[in-house]
C-alpha cells in the first residue's frame, strides 16, 4: 500500500493516508478528512510503500493537495484561533472558574473549535460552553490535557539549554519511571531529573535502551569479582565509561584498596542476588517509586 504521513501540529502525531494515486512531496499542504471534521495538515512522509497488515481499517483518502484558497483560509483560521484564545480567557475569567487556558484549535471548516485547558481537579465548564457557543456560533469542546500535553504545546528550555525535545521531534510521550534515573547513574533528586513540566524527564526513555545493553556486561554493585589486583566487591559501576570501583583486599595483611577497573580486566565470582531476585527487587522498587 502507498501511504503519506501527514502532520497537523508541528510536532504533533504522524497520521497516514491514501494519496490516492497522486505523487505527493514532503512539507505539501493537503486537504483530509478525519474524525473531527475536515482538516488543513502538511505531508511530513511523502509517498511510501507500506505492507497491508499494517492498518486494520482502510485508510482515508486526501482529498486534494492545498490550494491558495485553503492556505490563505488556513491562515485566517490561525488568526481566529488567536481571537477566540483571548474571548475564553474573558470568559474564564468571569466565571471564576480555576482552570488556565492553553491552546486552541479550529478546524478547516469552523464545524468546531476545540479549547484546551489544565486544572488541578475536575472543572464544571457546562456554563463556560454555552458562553462560548453563544458567541462562535459553532460547536464548541473543551479538552482538559496533562501538564506533559502543556510543555508541548507551549515549549520552553530545558535544563540542557536546548528546546523541550517533546516540543522539538517527539511525537508521542512515552512512560518513564525512577528505575530509568537510577540504571543511567542519575540522582534520584526530583528537581534534577524533572522537565519544565514537572515530570520524569522524556530524555530518560530514549537513552535506556543504550545503558540497558551496557548494563548487561557489568557486574552489579556487591557482587564478589576477580581482579588483576586480588579478589574485590564492586562498590559502584559506570556503564558508559565500562569502569567498576571496586574494594580490592590486596595483601595478606588484609589491607584494602578502592580502584577502577575496565570490564575487560574483571571476572564476576558471585552476584549479591541471583537473577530471579534482582528482578523481584528491582520491580517492586520500580512500583514503589510509582
Amino acid at each position: 500500500m502507498i501511504v503519506v504521513g501527514v502532520r497537523f501540529k508541528k510536532v504533533g502525531k504522524i497520521y497516514y493516508f491514501d494519496p490516492d494515486g497522486t505523487e505527493i512531496k514532503a512539507d505539501t499542504g493537503v486537504i483530509v478528512e478525519t474524525a473531527r471534521g475536515t482538516e488543513y495538515g502538511t505531508v511530513v512522509i511523502p509517498n511510501r510503500s507500506i505492507e497491508d497488515e499494517s492498518f486494520t481499517t482502510p485508510l482515508k483518502k486526501i482529498l486534494r493537495i492545498a490550494t491558495e484558497a485553503d492556505i490563505e483560509k488556513n491562515k485566517a483560521n490561525k488568526e481566529k484561533e488567536k481571537q477566540a484564545f483571548e474571548i475564553c480567557k474573558e470568559k474564564i475569567k468571569l466565571r471564576g472558574l480555576e482552570m488556565k487556558l492553553v491552546d486552541v484549535e479550529m478546524t478547516f471548516d469552523n464545524s468546531k473549535i476545540i479549547f484546551c485547558f489544565t486544572a488541578d481537579g475536575r472543572i464544571d465548564f457546562r456554563e463556560l460552553v454555552k458562553d462560548l457557543a453563544a458567541v462562535f456560533r459553532t460547536r464548541i469542546e473543551l479538552r482538559q490535557i496533562g501538564v506533559r500535553d502543556e510543555a508541548k504545546l507551549l515549549n520552553g528550555i530545558g535544563i540542557c539549554g536546548r528546546t523541550l525535545c517533546c516540543a522539538t521531534f517527539l511525537g508521542d510521550f512515552q512512560p518513564v519511571s525512577i528505575k530509568m534515573a537510577k540504571d543511567q547513574g542519575l540522582s534520584l533528586n526530583p528537581g534534577k531529573i524533572s522537565g519544565s513540566c514537572g515530570r520524569l524527564m522524556c530524555c530518560l526513555k530514549f537513552e535506556q535502551s543504550n545503558y540497558e545493553e551496557l548494563i548487561k556486561i557489568l557486574p552489579g554493585e556487591g557482587d564478589k569479582i576477580l581482579t588483576p589486583d586480588g579478589e574485590g566487591e564492586v562498590l559502584s559501576v559506570s556503564p558508559l565509561r565500562q569502569l567498576v570501583k571496586a574494594a580490592v583486599r590486596k595483601n595478606e595483611k588484609g589491607d584494602i584498596d578502592v580502584a577502577f577497573y575496565s570490564a575487560e580486566e574483571i571476572k564476576i565470582l558471585k552476584r549479591k542476588y541471583h537473577a530471579e531476585e534482582k528482578i523481584s527487587k528491582e520491580a517492586l522498587k520500580e512500583l514503589s517509586d510509582d
